[in-house]
C-alpha cells in the first residue's frame, strides 16, 4: 500500500514538473517572439505582417507571468499590466484602446522604441505617462480573469491583429478629469472611461 502511495506521489510530481517545464518553454517562446514583433512595430514605415512562425499563440501568451507578479522586463508583461491597470474595470473595447495608445507611441517621434520604456517614460521626473507605473502601489495583479484578457489583447496588439479603436491616439485621460494639456490636441474618441487624443500635425510634444 505504501509503495503504491509513493509511486502515485512521484508520478504526480513528475507530471507537475513536466507541465511547469512546458509552460516555461511556451513563455520563453512568447517573449522571444514579442521582442522581434516589438522591433518591427517600432520601425518607422514597417507595415509587414508577421509570418505564421512569428505570431504569438494563445497558450504562449498565457504562459507569460501566470501569477501577475513577474518583474516588468518584457514587452508582453509591460503591455498586459498597462492594459490591466489602466482599464481592468472596463470591457474589452476599453482595454484594447489602451493597448492602441501604447502601440501607437511605440517608435513614434518623441517616444521610445520599446514597450517597457514607453510605459515607464517620465518616471525620472516623477510624472509618469501611465499613472499606475509610479503611483506607489503594488503592481501585482488582483483579478486573474481581467489579466488573462489583458494578455490576450497584448498578444493581438503585438501580432498586429488589433484594430486601432482610437483613431491614432497617443494620449488619453479619464472622463472625470479635464487636464489643461487636452486643449493642445485633437480629440479622437471616447471609449469606456477614457477620452483619447492625437497631436495636431502628428508630432508629439
Amino acid at each position: 500500500m505504501r509503495q503504491t502511495w509513493v509511486a502515485t506521489c512521484l508520478a504526480a510530481i513528475l507530471l507537475v514538473s513536466q507541465a511547469t517545464a512546458a509552460d516555461r518553454e511556451q513563455a520563453e517562446a512568447a517573449e522571444s517572439k514579442a521582442e522581434v514583433l516589438e522591433q518591427n512595430a517600432a520601425a518607422q514605415g514597417s507595415k509587414a505582417r508577421p509570418t505564421p512562425s512569428e505570431i504569438i499563440t494563445k497558450p504562449e501568451v498565457q504562459a507569460v507571468d501566470p501569477a501577475g507578479e513577474a518583474p516588468l522586463n518584457d514587452a508582453i508583461t509591460c503591455l498586459a499590466r498597462t492594459i490591466y491597470w489602466e482599464a481592468k474595470g472596463e470591457g474589452v473595447a476599453g482595454m484594447e484602446a489602451i493597448a492602441n495608445v501604447v502601440m501607437n507611441r511605440l517608435g513614434h517621434e518623441g517616444f521610445p522604441n520599446k514597450i517597457c520604456d514607453v510605459v515607464r517614460q517620465g518616471h525620472e521626473q516623477g510624472a509618469c505617462q501611465f499613472s499606475w507605473w509610479c503611483d506607489g502601489r503594488s503592481d501585482d495583479v488582483e483579478k486573474d480573469k481581467s489579466y488573462a484578457i489583458a494578455k490576450e489583447i497584448s498578444r493581438k496588439a503585438l501580432n498586429r491583429q488589433l484594430t486601432d479603436r482610437t483613431g491614432g491616439a497617443l494620449y488619453f485621460h479619464q472622463q472625470k478629469v479635464n487636464p489643461s494639456w487636452s486643449a493642445e490636441y485633437i480629440r479622437t474618441v471616447e471609449i469606456g472611461e477614457h477620452v483619447f487624443y492625437k497631436p495636431r500635425g502628428g508630432v508629439a510634444k
